[in-house]
């Protein structure tokens, strides 16, 4: 964990079962908050009665303390209701620690508080341990476990939609009942149940839906439309998330969303070699919208939307779906063992949608993909 510069000790109060943060440096999953303090190499932990015996035996850390015990302390000591702050006092006045080094999302109550009891806090900037960024190989063998029960979602969905008949309006039916959107989710998120993972907000967006490319997607499935699918399950082992998307076709695609196919294939062909250590985001981000205007494909304002290729090409993934680094404008320098998705897209309100998105790790001598899933121009279209 990184060094304190100037401070005397490392301050988070969260829970970390929703403050990646905090669990990186417990290793430890709570529901509600708690109290971490990082004093030189001491590690500590300020739990609940509750929590206190599971901390002692599962948290990473050196010291578990019972909070408990220093309300009490703080009663002794003239508090009638002792606050969070209070036994928070307690234990830094135990330690000498006057100036703290705290998160950005440190709560303003919390830090009013202590800067009205004396105490100077600088504040961190994600990311908060630079070291969460380069993935152990752990690590990296956990986010390819998720990306794995992540593939076997996409495959079950990508399955239906084959096994899927064509009715009256192009509408979709499997086993007789009509298909939808949310079908397709639900058949997805109880194959990732399976995996003991879970996801939200997956992405399934038929038609013009997909024009934008946060859009979860509802309704019918129809056939010769675009279909953008995009799940990013998390781990409930490991806490680890993964990332993919796929685009596909029940039918026969439009010759415009067919060049878009191959054009965004080119483009993420394109960024997957250019990522190394070292490697420039920004650069990789400019080359890759280089490869689809090359190919006609240009980005602009069109009746009021956004259309073409407007988000950046890859993001971070590790306990958070979305760490740095950033590949695109604002981005970055990559780092050998940083895990980084690849995912170009094209937008357009007269054909549709195409995203292909795979995950991989920074090498030395480029990327390695932890994606195992048909992307190949002969797998967009389903007969």
């Amino acid at each position: 964990m990184e060094e304190l510069s100037g401070c005397d000790a490392t301050v988070m109060i969260s829970a970390s079962e929703i403050d990646a943060n905090l669990y990186y440096a417990t290793r430890f999953a709570a529901p509600d908050p708690f109290i971490f303090i990082q004093t030189g190499a001491e590690k500590i932990a300020v739990m609940s009665d509750l929590e206190l015996d599971r901390a002692k035996s599962q948290a990473s850390v050196d010291t578990v303390l019972s909070y408990g015990a220093y309300e009490r302390m703080a009663r002794q000591k003239g508090a009638d209701t002792p606050s969070l702050l209070d036994v928070l006092d307690l234990v830094l006045q135990e330690r000498g620690a006057r100036h703290l080094l705290v998160p950005g999302n440190l709560g303003v109550e919390y830090a009013d508080g202590l800067r009205a009891r004396g105490y100077t806090l600088s504040v961190k900037r994600e990311p908060f341990f630079e070291s969460r960024l380069v993935k152990s190989d752990a690590e990296v063998e956990a986010i390819t476990a998720t990306q794995r029960a992540t593939e076997e979602a996409m495959g079950a969905a990508v399955s239906a939609i084959r096994a899927a008949k064509v009715e009256a309006g192009g509408l979709l039916y499997l086993d007789g009942e009509l298909l939808t959107a949310e079908a397709l989710k639900r058949i997805m998120h109880v194959k990732l149940m399976e995996q003991q993972c879970v996801a939200q907000h997956t992405i399934v967006a038929p038609g013009l839906q997909g024009v934008d490319p946060h859009h979860h997607g509802n309704g019918p499935i129809r056939a010769n439309e675009s279909i953008v699918i995009d799940v990013f399950p998390r781990s409930e082992r490991s806490r680890y998330f993964a990332d993919m998307s796929r685009t596909v076709v029940k039918g026969k695609a439009s010759s415009k969303l067919r060049a878009m196919y191959r054009a965004v294939l080119s483009a993420q062909e394109r960024g997957m070699e250019l990522i190394r250590d070292e490697a420039d985001g920004r650069a990789i981000h400019a080359e890759v919208n280089a490869v689809l205007e090359k190919d006609g494909f240009t980005t602009c304002i069109r009746g009021g939307r956004m259309q073409g290729f407007f988000h950046g090409t890859g993001h971070g993934v590790g306990l958070d779906i979305h760490e740095p680094p950033r590949i695109g404008k604002t981005g970055g320098v990559l780092r050998s063992g940083y895990v980084v998705t690849v995912e170009p897209g094209l937008y357009y309100l007269d054909a549709g949608a195409i995203r292909i998105e795979d995950l991989v790790v920074v090498t030395t001598a480029g990327c390695r993909n932890l994606t195992n899933f048909p992307k190949e121009i002969s797998e967009f279209e389903i007969e």
